[in-house]
């Protein structure tokens, strides 16, 4: 009696396999669950990477735009750079303006090919709604300073606007895993393109 059953009992399992072998119920469902994850994290990291490239572009522009808008001057004041300064920062919309800073630096390229700092200005922004207010300071160059530029550019008794331009990008979805943020930054060269120099605090070019 006890063999009959156990036989019994052993078929019934046998067959309870063969039938969860061939089920394919909730397939579907355990895919989904499996897939959904992945494909999240890749389209929350596509978007990511896709605002920080235009953050990162933004800041190229901002500083070809400051350097721009100084070159086509003969002459400028701290007035004058307030409003290059905020001009500037307004590329980055919709982006916030409050994490860039950006220093405009004139340079001077003596007969020997040596290129010392002529005047240096840092604009820093306090933004207010959709208005962005610029304040100009003295940066941490000095007139006279030694400065290194490509050699392609060293170009006896010539002069050279250089825009830098730095941008602390937080992003959104990545904030948990780069707190601080990314530090974005990139530079510019224009030279004066309505007189020799472009003149601050003074009448004429220095040459020396």
């Amino acid at each position: 009696m006890r063999s009959r059953f156990n036989r019994h009992l052993l078929a019934r399992s046998l067959a309870f396999l063969r039938d969860l072998q061939c089920d394919r119920r909730g397939v579907a469902a355990i895919e989904f669950a499996i897939i959904v994850p992945v494909m999240l994290v890749m389209f929350l990291a596509t978007v990511e990477v896709t605002s920080g490239i235009a953050v990162d572009r933004k800041v190229t522009l901002v500083a070809r735009t400051l350097s721009d808008l100084v070159s086509q001057s003969t002459s400028v004041t701290d007035n004058d750079l307030k409003n290059v300064f905020a001009a500037s920062y307004g590329v980055l919309t919709p982006y916030a303006a409050t994490p860039v800073k950006a220093t405009i630096t004139e340079i001077f390229v003596n007969k020997n090919q040596v290129a010392t700092v002529q005047w240096s200005k840092t604009g820093t922004v306090t933004q207010s709604g959709s208005s962005a207010t610029a304040t100009v300071s003295n940066s941490t160059r000095q007139a006279g300073d030694a400065i290194t530029i490509p050699d392609g550019l060293k170009v006896a008794n010539t002069y050279l606007i250089l825009s830098e331009v730095s941008y602390q990008y937080k992003p959104v979805i990545g904030y948990f895993i780069v707190p601080a943020g990314i530090g974005l930054s990139d530079v510019s060269y224009t030279r004066p393109r309505q007189s020799l120099c472009v003149l601050y605090s003074t009448t004429v070019c220095p040459t020396s």
